[in-house]
């Protein structure tokens, strides 16, 4: 597995054929991706490209951090590790906790109003 490199403030118009491109003057790029919205896909601004040796990378992050592309300066550095499982935990307003509905304002507590089936169906 090659080292994977965070590549921050893309311009938007930015595609994975061009990080591709810009990349690989450093040596062998493995993987280039701008990250979209899931929903519009639009890109969110910032990509991930993996080069095969961390020699490689360490030339490709020296060399392209701070540089321009589209009058936007690039912000290049090693990427963190992925947490393990893959996914968002706990987060938002609320949730996360065991119990309860974990969703909405401060959900999660396990108290609080329930349906109506627990007053007998009457107000």
């Amino acid at each position: 597995m090659g080292t994977r490199i965070y590549v921050g403030n893309l311009p938007y118009s930015t595609d994975d054929a061009q990080l591709h491109q810009l990349f690989s003057a450093y040596g062998s790029v493995v993987d280039a991706r701008v990250i979209t919205d899931r929903t519009t896909g639009q890109s969110k601004g910032f990509g991930f490209v993996e080069m095969s040796t961390e020699d490689e990378a360490r030339a490709a992050i020296a060399g392209l951090n701070g540089t321009m592309l589209g009058n936007r300066p690039l912000r290049i550095d090693e990427a963190a590790e992925r947490p393990a499982g893959g996914g968002r935990s706990g987060g938002g307003y609320g949730g996360g906790r065991s119990g309860g509905s974990g969703g909405g304002y401060g959900g999660g507590y396990g108290g609080g109003r329930r349906d109506d089936y627990s007053r007998g169906g009457q107000w």
